[in-house]
Order: structure tokens, then sequence, then C-alpha cells
């Protein structure tokens, strides 16, 4: 056994090298042991002995071979060589190897009773210090192999001679305890019948295994050929790209007049090469293309507008553009150099809210109409306050890249909205947001009087007997120019009270006021614009991935209005000038919106809807609108 065990000795050059240290000092004496070379020398009553280069075979013979020792054991060696050198005393009797073992036995019991229990730590021997030269070699058989103990005391006694018989017994301790670190290491070794059994599997499914083989040796043909022919290896394309039937089913004008049945059939498409040169960041270029015209060239009212309609020319243009890139772990920042929203670093609180592509039909019923005021090139940030708070912060510029006295970042129109973000638990938001807007009061939904600067340019293109109405008071000495500021104040919520429903809605207030006359044509003054709406929606209705969503609501209306026009200047107009558009907004109007929308497949859906208004620029001398509308959605 102990050449097996001396053998596992040969794996841990380490602990082989440490017990030999230990039987090196065990073996000094007290009085002055001498040390040199690689011999070791002490003196000795009985017989002269000298070892030089210690070996395997005079480890293995110090314990194994009976004739290296005698009964009467001397208490120090003088001299040490190697066994071919040993002869016995011929007065000495011989022994034999069973009572060898028998006194290794004797002295392992015996250092059995006199010592501690094994210790752990080599700091529980009191007479061990670090400045020991054999310290680091004691720790490592204490710690890593648990086969040194102490006395009593709490001392270890290392100056103490050793004989022949107590080196054999502690030799043979950590040996042992060697022994089963490798059984318990090489325990889940594997086996020669497990590598039997995994050669028949690869003979009987050699088939199989060749096949495999020719596969992953194609895919690394095709990895490597899209890896040369490859658009770009830090971008991605998305896209997306919406079919949209729709028509005006019944219902009249803002003016009204009867609206003509029509219905049209068109599109909105949408490719994002999305770029990251870290891995955390992200460019995104969208290439848009709109060819699906607005229904408010027939209502006359920006009411019920469809959140994917707008131009209907097809003509290919860059919209949105910005680069989006964390700073730290909490914050991340949005850089926009065209087409910018809020909704890029801001949360809407709408959990109908799609972008036109899912979720809600309208514009409306998208998010609150507040949002649409920021919009353009600048900057926004969004910051998380732990898991609870967020923080987004943002300014966009709608007239960025112009570089005339009225444009420019800070000269044009612009927006810069503030908001908190309340998550009480994970299924409940709350925001409140703020936005303050410089010459932009149009949000594109609601009454005409709820978009000011809308309704003024459309009042200034209206033809009057062979020029504009702009034209006409442009030469009477009226101006066409009207700035404007509003400060805008948003409550919205969203909490999902089951994983099948969720409830949410908004309320919205604009205070605007107007900077200019328009050369006395109007007074100075201010309007108030509120809006509201409830939304309901069932996810996963019918089907995974389905939803189905219900919103009633108030699109924006004029409240109160102190802007009024001036009767004097008004006596100044020719008779085919019509007023200009001030006032308030003295009935209202529902928008009333249900539609369900089906997952086909993982990019495909199909979402048919309704969107019924009640007293058309909220005005209830018109009677009711209601667009019915199917939206199919490709994501790729």
């Amino acid at each position: 056994m102990l050449k097996s065990l001396w053998n596992a000795l040969l794996v841990s050059p380490a602990v082989l090298g440490a017990i030999l240290l230990i039987g090196a000092g065990a073996i000094a004496s007290e009085s002055s042991d001498v040390i040199q070379g690689t011999s070791l020398e002490v003196s000795d009553a009985n017989a002269d002995y000298k070892v030089a280069n210690i070996t395997e075979d005079d480890v293995r013979e110090a314990v194994e071979t009976p004739n290296l020792v005698t009964d009467n054991q001397p208490s120090t060696i003088k001299r040490v060589v190697p066994s071919s050198e040993i002869v016995a005393d011929s007065n000495q009797p011989s022994t034999t190897n069973a009572d060898v073992l028998e006194q290794i036995d004797v002295y392992s019991d015996r250092a059995s009773e006199d010592s501690l229990e094994q210790v752990t730590n080599v700091s529980q021997l009191r007479d061990v210090q670090p400045t020991d030269w054999a310290y680091e070699a004691l720790r490592s058989l204490v710690e890593r192999y648990g086969c040194i103990a102490g006395y009593p005391d709490g001392t270890f006694r290392g100056n103490r001679a050793l004989s022949r018989y107590e080196f054999a017994a502690g030799l043979n301790a950590c040996l042992l305890q060697i022994e089963k670190l490798i059984a318990a290491s090489t325990a889940d070794f594997v086996t020669k019948e497990d590598l039997a059994t995994l050669q028949r599997l690869i003979d009987e499914f050699g088939t199989e295994l060749a096949t495999l083989r020719t596969r992953v040796d194609n895919l690394e043909g095709r990895t490597k050929f899209l890896e040369e022919n490859n658009f770009s290896t830090t971008t991605r394309l998305e896209g997306e790209v919406i079919f949209g039937l729709a028509s005006i089913l019944t219902g009249e004008d803002a003016t009204g007049d009867d609206i003509d049945s029509v219905t049209v059939f068109g599109h909105r498409s949408r490719l994002n090469f999305e770029t990251s040169f870290t891995g955390r960041d992200v460019l995104r270029t969208r290439l848009q293309a709109e060819g699906l015209g607005s229904f408010a060239e027939r209502t006359l009212t920006p009411e019920g507008q469809l959140a994917f309609s707008g131009e209907a020319d097809n003509d290919i243009f860059v919209d949105a553009l910005l680069y989006a890139f964390p700073l730290g772990e909490n914050t991340e920042v949005v850089i926009a150099a065209n087409a910018g929203a809020s909704d890029d670093f801001a949360s809407t609180v709408n959990f109908l809210d799609g972008d036109g592509a899912t979720g809600a039909l309208s514009a409306f019923g998208t998010r609150n109409p507040i949002y649409y005021l920021a919009e353009g090139a600048g900057i926004g940030v969004r910051h998380q306050l732990g898991n609870r708070l967020e923080i987004s912060l943002g300014y966009l510029a709608g007239d960025a890249a112009n570089p005339e006295e009225d444009g420019g970042l800070f000269n044009g129109p612009y927006a810069a909205i503030a908001q908190l973000l309340i998550k009480p638990t994970d299924r409940l938001n709350i925001g409140l947001t703020y936005i303050h807007s410089y010459n932009n009061n149009d949000t594109g939904t609601g009454s005409n009087l709820a978009n000011f600067q809308g309704g003024l340019s459309r009042f200034f293109d209206r033809d009057a007997g062979g020029s504009s109405v702009g034209d006409t008071l442009g030469s009477l000495g009226f101006s066409t120019g009207l700035p404007l500021v509003s400060n805008s104040y948003g409550l919205e919520l969203s909490w999902q009270l089951s994983d099948r429903f969720v409830i949410g809605g908004w309320a919205g207030y604009t205070n605007t006021r107007n900077l200019s006359t328009l050369g006395g044509l109007i007074d100075r003054g201010d309007v108030d614009i509120w809006n509201w709406a409830i939304t309901l929606a069932f996810p996963d209705l019918g089907k995974k991935g389905n939803l189905g969503g219900l919103i009633v609501g108030m699109e924006p209306k004029v409240t109160n209005s102190t802007i009024d026009v001036n009767l004097g200047a008004v006596a100044l107009l020719p008779p085919n000038i019509p007023l200009p558009p001030v006032g308030e907004n003295d009935d209202t109007s529902l928008h009333v919106e249900a539609f369900y929308q089906y997952q086909v497949t993982e990019n495909i859906s199909i979402t048919p809807g309704v969107i019924w208004l009640t007293a058309p620029d909220h005005n209830s001398r018109n009677n009711d609108i209601v667009i019915g509308t199917i939206r199919t959605t490709f994501t790729f």
C-alpha cells in the first residue's frame, strides 16, 4: 500500500517537500544540529550513518526495510548513509516486518493519546511563528491536508528529536490523507465502461454524425460568405410596413356639410438602420415613405386623425435620425438630429401606444396630445432614480436646421419637456408631465380652435377673390405671423390589474398666449385647452399576442379664450375676407374608439377598428362622423 501511496505522493511534490522539511527539522537535535549541502549529520552513541541526496528508494527503505532499524532505537542519529552502505550491529537483534509495523502503530497510538484533536489552522500551534523556516510547509500540511496535530499544551515542539518510527508514522498519516483526497477527486473520472459505451454510440450513429458534420461544414461556409458580403458588421436592418384600408362611413365636416363616403387604401413604410458601436448604444437612421393621406382634408378638423396617415405622395425621406447612448448605469442620453419626439426618451404611460403600427388606431388614442408639442432636433435624457422613479428631460426645436432669423435651435419653434414617472409597483405607472413650448401650439388632434396656428394657416390660405386671405391682409398692412407660447401639464396613468386587463387614461391642460396681434387684427390674450381619455386594454384576448382596446375621451377643446377679433380692424376688411378663427368651443365632442388586433404570425398583425366622433370639431350642429379602418402591419 505504501508503494501506491508513494506514487500518490509524487503527484503532490509540495506535500512531499513539506514532509521532508518536517522530518529534517524533527531529526535535528536541540544541541546545534548541522545541515550541510544535501547531507545531514548528527551524533549517535551506537553507530555512524550518513545520507547524501535523499531519494525515493531511501525513503521507501526507511519505511519498509527492517534492517534499517534496531530494537534499541537511538535517541539521536550520528550519520545516515544509503541503505546499501548500512551494516547492522551484529550484537543487535534483527527486527521483522511485523515488529516494525507494530512499533509504528504504537507510536501512532501514542501520538493520538498525547496530542490535541486535529488542528485546522497553523496559528493554533503557539510555538510556531511565521518567521520559522518551516512555517509555510506546516501551514500547507495543516490547512490543505489535515495530517498534523499538536500537543495538549497547544505546542508543536518542532525542535524535538524524532525517531524513525515516529517519522514513518507521521508520513503514513499524511499519505493516507492524500490517498483519500485523490480518491475523492477521481471519483467521477470516466471509466473504461463509459468509453466503451461512447464508442458503441459513435459506431451506431456514425451516419448521422457524418451528416451533421457535413451540415456544420456547410453552415461554416455560409457564415463565411455572409461575413465577407455583409452590409455592415455594426448595423442591422429593421422594417415596418403598414397597409391601411379606411373609409369615412358617415358624418358631416366641421362646416356642417355632408361628407361623401370615400374609401382609401395606402401605406406607411419604414426602414430603420440600427447601428451599434459599443453594444449599448444605437444610431437610428429611419427612411420613411407615406402613401395614405389625412382624413382632415375631408372632415376639415384634426379630430379622428389616423396615427399611421400622413402625406399621400410616397416620397422617401429621412425621418428619425438619432443617437442614444448610456451615461453610467442609470442614465440614457438621446441626441436627435431630425424628427425627434418626446417618446424617444420619455414614457407616454399608455399601454395602447404603438406609434401607429400597433395598439391604438388614432393619433389621439395613441398618447396624451400634449406629447405632440415636443418634436424636432435636440436632446433628451432619461434617468432612473432607483427602481420606482424615472425622470425625463428634453429640448427639441422644430426648425433647428434653418439659419434664418426666426429659425435655429432657439429662435424658431421649440419645446422643453420635463416628466416624472412614478412606479409604485411593476404594474402601476403614473406620469407627471410639463411641457413649455414656443411658437408650437398644434397637436394634430382636437378642434381647429385648439390648433390655433394650424387654423390660422388654413385661414390665410383660403381664396379671397383671386388671391389668398393672407396676401389680401398683407396688402392692407396686417401681419400673418403670430408667435405663441404655451405651458402644458399632463397626468397619465396605466394600471395593469391582471395579465389580461389594463386600465389607463390621462388628462391634459394647455394654456396658450399670443405674443402678437396680427397687426391689430386680434387682441392679446390666452386660451385654455383641455383633453382627457380613459383607456381599456385586453392583452392576449382570444389568443396570445392579440390585443383588444377601447378608448373614450375628449380630444383637445378650447374651454376658455380671451383672444377676440378687433372689431375696429374688421371694419377695414373687404367683404370677402372672413373673420380669423378665434374663440371658444361651445360644445363637447366625444372620441370613441374600439379595435381588435389579431396576431396572425409573429411578424404580421391585422387590426380592424372603428372611430366614432360625436359633434365633430366640438360643434353639436355637425352630425357624428364614423370612420372604419383595417390596419395590417408587417415587421421584419
